[in-house]
């Protein structure tokens, strides 16, 4: 009987995330004792990922990403050209599309659950035409992106978040803006308008309680305290998915969004500044096919 032949895996590593240094020689040992055959390819900018998957569509399978939210979001355009399934090795620092998930942090646990099979379809946001799996932001989060360098989050991982977000909280001033979806227009004074995709982000914060990635819709938030400092007091909430319980909390759930300043603003997508003010926000329902664990793939 002849052997089916080997699936062959484009394995994609950004040597820059927190931990694209680590040796994946075990990694590929796992995968390739499984029954992929793997190609290995290291890149210097995100440019090159999507364009790497595109060009290559023909020579692979399945893809394999290995890097942090960033790198994984920088596949996305390739992965939805190509329709490819995509596998997540988490190298990065907060690592929220694989807790999403449910992928280990463990790297061979990962390699696993590529090998195991597993796949399931997900939603995909975009905003002003870039895609996000997790959150796209405006305010406090992409104040915080543009202070964030990979030297600080390569360096100090998840305690330079919470230094970086606090330079960022000292000097935080509210801004106007107006939100409009299917149920018409709110005009607010904000320090941050976040619109979450997935359901993790900002390295296990919860968008909303309910959210999962593969719900067909987005989740939003606007942080309308007066006192910014307010914040602290919902940190537990924010962890949980229940700040919309907080009245400072505004809260909206649909398939489109528009959010307009009066001044452009940054906006931030899975920690990387891609656009501005004005943006629209739309989902693509069960856009790519990730793999994922059981639990995963069955409960979202």
């Amino acid at each position: 009987m002849p052997h089916a032949p080997r699936r062959r895996a484009l394995m994609l590593v950004n040597p820059r995330a927190r931990r694209g240094s680590e040796a994946l020689d075990s990694v590929v040992a796992r995968l390739e004792a499984g029954g992929l055959e793997v190609r290995l390819e290291r890149f210097d900018t995100p440019e090159e990922v999507s364009a790497d998957i595109v060009r290559r569509r023909d020579e692979a399978d399945l893809v394999i990403v290995c890097g942090g939210d960033g790198t994984i979001n920088s596949a996305a355009r390739g992965v939805l050209a190509t329709g490819l399934p995509m596998g997540i090795i988490p190298m990065g620092t907060a690592n929220d599309l694989a807790r999403t998930l449910g992928i280990p942090p463990e790297l061979d646990a990962a390699a696993d659950i590529i090998l195991a099979g597993q796949t399931k379809r997900i939603d995909l946001g975009e905003v002003n035409g870039h895609p996000f799996f997790n959150v796209a932001s405006i305010g406090l989060g992409a104040d915080l992106a543009s202070g964030l360098t990979a030297e600080t989050k390569k360096r100090w991982g998840q305690v330079g978040y919470a230094l970086a977000a606090l330079k960022v909280v000292f000097s935080a001033r509210p801004f106007r803006a107006m939100i409009i979806d299917g149920s018409g227009r709110r005009r607010v004074r904000t320090y941050q308008i976040a619109v979450g995709n997935g359901r993790h982000y900002g390295g296990g914060t919860v968008i909303e309680a309910s959210a999962t990635i593969d719900d067909g819709h987005l989740d939003l938030y606007s942080l309308e305290m007066d006192n910014v400092w307010t914040l602290a007091l919902m940190l537990s909430a924010f962890r949980r998915g229940e700040h919309g319980a907080w009245a400072e909390v505004r809260t909206a759930r649909s398939t489109e969004f528009e959010i307009r300043t009066t001044r452009p603003r940054a906006v931030n997508t899975d920690g990387d500044i891609v656009t501005e003010t004005p943006a629209r926000f739309v989902i693509r329902p069960d856009a790519i096919t990730v793999f994922a664990p059981l639990a995963a793939a069955s409960t979202g």
